[in-house]
């Protein structure tokens, strides 16, 4: 058995070091590197916590000058970046650290970009080719995650909306990878279930899509297979009863999700950033839900496939409904819905839904090809 109280390092893409308690070593890491007035990135909800002062006061302790933004909304929007790259500079600080979930680090990534790139935010959306005017240095960017979801902490993009319509946009350049990434489960220890259990399904969504995504990639397939062997192991411990294990393979497998999906992502995706959009639903519950629906859709065809799937997740019958069937049954045993009504989905809503769904960047990578009329008929199947 693997022992979690061992801080260990290792790079793919970027500098993780990982362990209990590896978070004591930021200060050190600091001060080592020539910082000493970083910018605090991260949510509302985190900035409270007990453990967020513990990380202020360990730095301060060190003569470390720390400002702290976390004016961000709970699915980011333009101007939370804007107001985060003002804080930056009117405070004058050296470095940025994202500090969080998925929302923290894609407003913390965004504002890296911001301070030496001056054109309208948007215009570096990655799906308009934007990613070509990243061009200028960017400012010291460090990574701690505090969920097990995103694994935006090794990740190079953030997805960014439009204030007023809601319009995802991707924010993508090489540059914008973290330096390096302390990753400390003991920062997950106090979540709450349905935080737990939401951004975990985010995390498996991340590893299955990625594994049976229609581009080539094995170094990318093999580690999403391991990424859904970890959160099948963990899962329904880490949300119903937490340890230390269940949590440090939550948060490895959820980073390993995010270095899988540079392989792509698919419908599953693409019927959860809607959902978002239109209804502001939390993103890894949105995956959450849809994905029995997306992988029933996928199966005919890649037989082979999921049958890898269904032997990394232990199961005894490896066809493709025991997979569906499974997922339907891991939703319930962790607390979370399996029907879109439930999250406050109406038939009214499936019209827009669809048309956004099938607007969206993922599903171009999925295995089958994806109309508006599949995209109708899988919310309606959920529904």
């Amino acid at each position: 058995m693997t022992d979690f109280t061992v801080i260990r390092q290792f790079s793919f893409p970027t500098t993780i070091r990982f362990g209990a308690g590896v978070i004591n070593e930021l200060p050190d890491y600091l001060i080592a590197n020539g910082f000493s007035k970083p910018l605090l990135v991260t949510d509302p909800m985190v900035a409270g916590l007990d453990f967020f002062k513990k990380i202020k006061d360990s730095l301060a302790a060190k003569a470390i000058s720390v400002e702290v933004f976390s004016d961000i909304h709970k699915n980011p929007v333009k101007s939370d970046v804007l107001k985060g790259g003002d804080a930056f500079k009117a405070t004058d600080r050296d470095c940025i650290i994202g500090i969080g979930g998925g929302a923290a680090m894609d407003v913390a990534r965004a504002i890296v970009l911001r301070i030496n790139h001056h054109l309208d935010l948007f215009d570096y959306d990655d799906l308009t080719g934007g990613d070509q005017f990243v061009t200028e240095d960017v400012p010291y960017f460090i990574t701690v995650p505090t969920t097990s979801g995103t694994g935006s902490e090794v990740g190079r993009s953030a997805i960014i909306s439009e204030d007023d319509t809601h319009r995802k946009r991707i924010l993508f350049a090489p540059k914008l990878m973290a330096k390096i990434v302390f990753a400390d489960p003991l920062l997950t220890m106090e979540l709450p279930p349905f935080i737990t259990a939401a951004t975990g399904m985010d995390a498996l969504t991340h590893n299955m899509e990625a594994f049976i995504s229609k581009n080539f990639h094995p170094l990318a397939g093999g580690i999403g297979l391991e990424g859904i062997y970890l959160i099948n192991q963990a899962i329904v411990e880490a949300v119903n009863k937490p340890t230390l294990e269940a949590r440090s393979k939550m948060m490895i497998a959820s980073l390993m999700g995010a270095v899988a999906f540079q392989k792509g992502l698919g419908v599953v995706h693409s019927l959860a950033h809607p959902l978002s959009s239109l209804l502001d639903t939390h993103h890894g519950l949105a995956n959450a839900i849809n994905l029995p629906y997306g992988m029933r859709f996928n199966a005919p065809g890649m037989e082979t496939e999921f049958k890898r799937m269904a032997l990394a997740m232990e199961l005894e019958v490896t066809n493709e409904e025991t997979i569906v069937d499974h997922l339907f049954a891991l939703n319930q045993k962790i607390g979370l819905p399996v029907k879109l009504k439930d999250i406050g989905v109406k038939e009214e809503h499936i019209e827009t839904l669809s048309d956004l769904a099938l607007a969206d960047f993922c599903h171009p990578n999925n295995p089958k090809l994806v109309s508006r009329e599949d995209f109708k008929q899988l919310y309606l199947s959920a529904l």
